[in-house]
């Protein structure tokens, strides 16, 4: 989670970059009561291993705290061997008379 309370949405980029996870917020200069001023930054966080980097969201609240999940990768069990052999029952033999 991080605060983002200062940017507009338009203002933030969420982007993964190899197994990273950049943020990037940006506003020009504004003018309030005590003169202007520009933000600017960029945070940069390594995905856990086992993640899926293709898989990342990101959330932004109405009070401005940016959240992102990061799933881990789904890992396939290996192909199992095993199969199920059915049984065939035999009839009996017949008895035969001499």
């Amino acid at each position: 989670m991080l605060n983002v309370s200062q940017f507009k949405p338009s203002e933030i980029d969420v982007k993964t970059v190899d197994n990273n996870i950049v943020i990037h917020g940006k506003h020009e200069e504004k003018t309030d009561e005590h003169g202007s001023i520009a933000r600017e930054f960029t945070r940069r966080y390594m995905l856990p291993e086992g993640t899926d980097p293709g898989k990342v969201k990101s959330s932004l609240s109405a009070n401005g705290i940016l959240t992102i999940e990061a799933p881990k990768k789904v890992i396939q069990p290996p192909p199992s061997n095993e199969r199920v052999v059915t049984i065939t029952m035999e009839k009996p033999a017949s008895v035969s008379n001499y």
